[in-house]
């Protein structure tokens, strides 16, 4: 394979540890030092799911991205969630990260699939 043909494969793969990181460090810039407030719950999830997109387009793979942000109030209360995709193995991939303080949980996942 050619270097150049290399390249074009390794841009169009989803890099699970890249999107990881970035999720991460967007839920730690919106929420950290925050107690749970149900009046800014509506604008952190805002914040979190366009941080996330800004900065996973901002890596310049020919991509489409699905970022979704559930906040959640610490209570004890149960939560379940699921996802299933039809989509290419080899380039499209996704990622669920759970970041929580004392008072509530934040749940992101990011969907990217190759265009």
């Amino acid at each position: 394979m050619a270097e150049a043909e290399k390249k074009d494969v390794d841009e169009a793969v989803f890099v699970p540890d890249d999107v990881n990181d970035i999720i991460k460090e967007t839920v730690d810039g919106v929420l950290q030092n925050q107690d749970y407030a149900h009046p800014l719950v509506g604008q952190w999830t805002n914040d979190v799911v366009a941080q996330c997109v800004r900065r996973l387009t901002a890596l310049g793979k020919p991509f489409k991205y699905v970022v979704t942000c559930v906040i959640m109030q610490r209570t004890g209360a149960g939560l379940h969630t699921a996802s299933s995709c039809y989509w290419d193995t080899e380039t499209d991939g996704s990622r669920t990260v759970r970041w929580e303080n004392k008072t509530m949980y934040c749940i992101v996942s990011v969907f990217g699939l190759a265009i």
